[in-house]
């Protein structure tokens, strides 16, 4: 994808965040998937085969259908090409989305409205929030800001400098799967099987960018950019995700602080890692401190990225 219409879609998402009253392509996917499941599910067996089908049947919809929207626009007039294809890029980034939610969830912290801030949570997180106390609202939220800056930033970014809009959607469509079926519980065991793994494969390396992407962020911000490089080293590969645990970790260094621990999900409590070193209590100023870095990590991806787009752009004419 040209460098420039994809920074022109960096800011126009920096802008406006998610657009809410325009179609969005990810909606569509989600409704895709969930009409998929409901006719596959019971119909191949055994489970992991229905998985593998719904997968590839999302896939192909989802690419052919970036790839015939950007050729008919194109076909229309070059001007409509370029916009669509920065429409399409916009919506697959997240920068201003993940701030605005989370964002939500502090406002209400800071207000003294816990009910308010575990809802404004359930809304962004996938554990329980119902019993979370104002410490483990704080670090669930600067947690899902920490590793969708990798999930939500660093990789739709990858992919569009690397393939441009079809393959940045064909990026939201594995994670789109992944966030509906990639459970470990009884129903997606099986069935969701191949969308988690998938996933992991397409987050591998974005994952470990994001990690470096940290701690070079440190610097500028003056967060300990030495600490974060030691405890992501120490620390991601305890967390099950194979991609999850390294922007987690590198964080908790950064900010100085422990994030990670039990947490419930779907009524049951699971033990889980802990990423960083106990010794003080999170504080609201720690998230501002993880936005920043949020950000700075989201420009220097662009930066990376637009390199690839550059590249890539270059290999083909």
């Amino acid at each position: 994808m040209s460098p420039l219409w994809l920074a022109a879609a960096f800011a126009v998402d920096l802008l406006f965040g998610d657009p809410r009253r325009l179609p969005h392509p990810v909606v569509g996917i989600g409704r895709l998937i969930a009409g998929c499941e409901g006719l596959l599910y019971e119909r191949i067996q055994p489970r992991r085969l229905g998985g593998i089908v719904l997968v590839l049947l999302t896939l192909a919809v989802a690419g052919t259908a970036a790839w015939g929207l950007l050729t008919l626009a194109a076909w229309l007039h070059p001007a409509t090409g370029i916009v669509v294809a920065v429409w399409l890029a916009w919506t697959c980034l997240a920068v201003r989305e993940l701030h605005r939610q989370s964002a939500a969830v502090i406002a209400r912290l800071s207000a003294g409205d816990l009910p308010g801030a575990r809802q404004a949570l359930s809304m962004i997180v996938g554990r329980d929030t119902g019993e979370l106390d104002e410490q483990a609202i704080l670090r669930a939220c600067i947690e899902t800001v920490a590793e969708n800056s990798s999930d939500g930033i660093v990789a739709p970014l990858f992919y569009l400098g690397l393939g441009g809009p079809v393959a940045g959607m064909l990026y939201k469509a594995a994670s789109t799967l992944d966030s509906m079926v990639g459970y470990r519980n009884e129903r997606y065991r099986e069935f969701g099987w191949a969308a988690a793994r998938l996933d992991d494969l397409l987050n591998w390396l974005p994952a470990r960018l994001t990690t470096l992407l940290l701690v070079c962020a440190c610097l500028p911000l003056g967060l300990d950019a030495r600490k974060a490089w030691r405890i992501a080293r120490r620390d991601a590969r305890k967390h099950a995700s194979p991609n999850a645990g390294y922007p987690e970790a590198a964080a908790a260094g950064a900010l100085g602080v422990q994030l990670g621990g039990p947490a419930s999900y779907f009524g049951r409590w699971q033990e889980k890692p802990t990423f960083g070193d106990a010794g003080r209590l999170l504080t609201i100023d720690d998230y501002r401190r993880m936005v920043m870095l949020m950000y700075a990590v989201a420009v220097l991806a662009l930066g990376l990225t637009c390199s690839i787009g550059w590249f890539t752009c270059e290999i083909w004419q």
